[in-house]
């Protein structure tokens, strides 16, 4: 699947191209499924300013951040590819490359790649999380948002509070391992967040909300407690933040985009590995949703923009 230009789902077309050829450090990689991302819908709408999938880089493009599938000796394997994976063979970078354990099903390995490692990363690369701290984990029934409630608690936290919009999503996140979920709104976020935690401020707070979400959670933190946004699905800005603020709680606010860091050290390594193994082990269990024909791949991204899925989706060529 490709598109000639931008814009939304409709863009998208099958197409018939020649097979990709690995070069020295590659992987040609038989694709078993691939996964579908907010990112490959920005990306095909033109929206990301910067980086491989900038509006400049050349047209037409096969979207698609990552792949499972086999190598020519056999071996059962997940990789990021910048672009490329919505096609029946890809072209993987060794270190974007790991292999898949038997138990883990495709689906979910799609689902540790972007959506786990961003998880992963905001624990321990950011907020760098100490057991016994207490984690609130914002849209929790989403992709990245299930996965972090999980991690928190595989990672030790002494107490993980889930927000989501609806009921039913704050029953997902229950199910989850949260041990209390409540309404996201920014209108009396600090009250309901504190008393979900019996009355005493946070540790962590993981921001994909951003806006007015973002300036409550400000005030639900303790002493040295951190704040990272990682997303802003209201489309709203923030207040700007007095640094006196900070000082006076000794509060730390940081940000976290994983596409920068694959490119820098590659998706391969001791964190996807480490997601892979508690997956097969059952300690970590992905979400998986739909699964759609490769032709199909409109109308995964007509269903994810509708906001009618939960889960992974997955694509299968």
């Amino acid at each position: 699947m490709q598109f000639h230009r931008f814009g939304g789902p409709e863009v998208l077309t099958e197409a018939e191209l020649p097979a990709p050829v690995a070069g020295p450090g590659e992987t040609l990689v038989e694709v078993e499924a691939a996964g579908v991302n907010f990112g490959d819908i920005k990306q095909i709408a033109g929206e990301h300013t910067e980086g491989p999938y900038a509006p400049t880089a050349r047209l037409p493009r096969v979207p698609g951040l990552e792949v499972t599938g086999r190598t020519a000796d056999g071996r059962r394997v997940l990789g990021y590819v910048p672009r490329g994976g919505y096609a029946a063979k890809a072209v993987v970078a060794d270190r974007d490359l790991v292999t898949v354990p038997d138990p883990v099903s495709a689906g979910e390995a799609l689902a540790l790649l972007v959506q786990g490692l961003t998880a992963w990363h905001l624990l321990r690369s950011v907020a760098r999380m100490r057991p016994g701290e207490t984690v609130v984990v914002h849209a929790a029934a989403g992709g990245t948002g299930h996965l972090a409630v999980q991690l928190a608690r595989e990672f030790g936290a002494k107490r993980v509070i889930a927000t989501a919009s609806s009921a039913e999503k704050r029953a997902l996140a229950l199910e989850q391992g949260a041990d209390a979920a409540v309404d996201g709104d920014a209108q009396g976020y600090k009250e309901r967040v504190l008393e979900a935690n019996h009355g005493r401020p946070v540790d962590i707070v993981l921001d994909a909300v951003g806006g007015p979400v973002f300036d409550s959670a400000l005030d639900a933190l303790g002493y040295l407690g951190r704040l990272v946004s990682y997303g802003a699905s209201s489309r709203q800005a923030a207040e700007a933040i007095a640094p006196g603020r900070l000082a006076l709680g000794s509060i730390t606010v940081g940000g976290f985009w994983l596409i920068p860091l694959l490119a820098r050290n590659g998706a391969g390594g001791g964190a996807l590995e480490e997601l892979l193994d508690l997956t097969a082990r059952r300690r970590l269990r992905p979400l998986v949703g739909a699964e759609y024909d490769l032709g199909r791949a409109r109308n995964a991204h007509e269903d994810l923009l509708g906001r009618r899925t939960t889960g992974k989706l997955v694509l299968r060529p």
